[in-house]
């Protein structure tokens, strides 16, 4: 049994599949499967057992799981720090980042860091700001984006976006001539909002109960101009942070500053506290903090 062995141990365990193990690893299913089987004929333990259509882990794999978790670890750990003492100024980033922030911060940067450092390639994961900073902490990714504030025990952090909500509603809207609008004139409104494993999704629900209110959702998405498009279309209201909303048509939707209260959003560039950071981990930390700048 070699590291690629637990690799591929830990990838079906966290997709709970064999079938998206593979395809996350670029290999064949029966290899992957094939793979298991030996490891669980060297070790005489059942790593897996099927529920429904979903595998879990053996009392056995949730042991396997753990220690293969701490091996592949500190054997990545091990090959950053020999490229670093190699001093090649090459490597690999694996930078999580919610939809929404992408496309409004990132191709630029990215572009300008490409130029700085040719050598070093960089893997983006695109997911919810809950997911992104879930897969910081797992190790799953090297560094992502979240919506501040994160847990301080776990991550360093910079902030390099400090803005808050604005609302969108329809040109027809009762509310669209109005200057700024309360929160909780929203009480009666259909709400369009992010998926729940988007922070604003929870943000959004969580001020609004604050506000004397449960507001109630009627679609959900993970794209913020399927979002918008949808109040152009009269389906509902939405909130939306102020960068996203400079991109949205003005003609087909208006756009109000929400107060009473304002609603926050905080950007965030997070990295685990415990974990040792590559020469291209270091670099991006320090490249984008320079380039984006740093909010308190």
């Amino acid at each position: 049994m070699d590291i690629r062995h637990l690799e591929y141990f830990l990838e079906v365990a966290r997709n709970q599949s064999f079938t998206k193990a593979a395809e996350k690893l670029y290999i064949t299913q029966p290899t992957i499967s094939k793979t298991i089987r030996n490891m669980e004929d060297e070790w005489g333990v059942t790593l897996f057992y099927r529920q429904g259509k979903r595998i879990e882990l053996t009392d056995a794999g949730h042991i396997m799981y753990q220690q293969a978790q701490q091996m592949v670890d500190s054997f990545q750990r091990v090959s950053a720090e020999l490229e670093d003492l190699m001093n090649l100024k090459r490597g690999h980033l694996r930078i999580g980042l919610p939809p929404m922030v992408g496309s409004s911060f990132f191709p630029e940067v990215i572009g300008q860091f490409h130029q700085e450092y040719p050598k070093i390639t960089i893997q983006l994961i695109e997911d919810g700001a809950k997911k992104v900073e879930a897969d910081v902490e797992s190790g799953q990714t090297d560094i992502g984006v979240a919506v501040l504030p994160v847990n301080e025990e776990v991550f360093h952090y910079y902030s390099f976006v400090k803005e808050k909500l604005n609302l969108l509603v329809h040109p027809s809207h009762r509310l669209a001539g109005r200057d700024h609008v309360h929160l909780n004139e929203l009480a009666e409104e259909a709400f369009v909002l992010f998926r729940e494993d988007f922070t604003l999704h929870d943000r959004i629900i969580r001020e609004c109960i604050s506000a004397g209110f449960e507001p109630r959702v009627v679609y959900e998405s993970s794209q913020w101009d399927l979002i918008s498009g949808m109040v152009a279309a009269n389906l509902g209201i939405a909130l939306l942070p102020e960068t996203i909303c400079k991109e949205i048509d003005s003609s087909r939707v208006t756009i109000l500053p929400l107060d009473n209260p304002v609603i926050p959003w905080q950007l965030g560039m997070i990295w685990r506290k415990d974990r040792y950071l590559s020469f291209a981990v270091r670099e991006w930390i320090s490249f984008t903090r320079g380039l984006l700048g740093e909010r308190g």
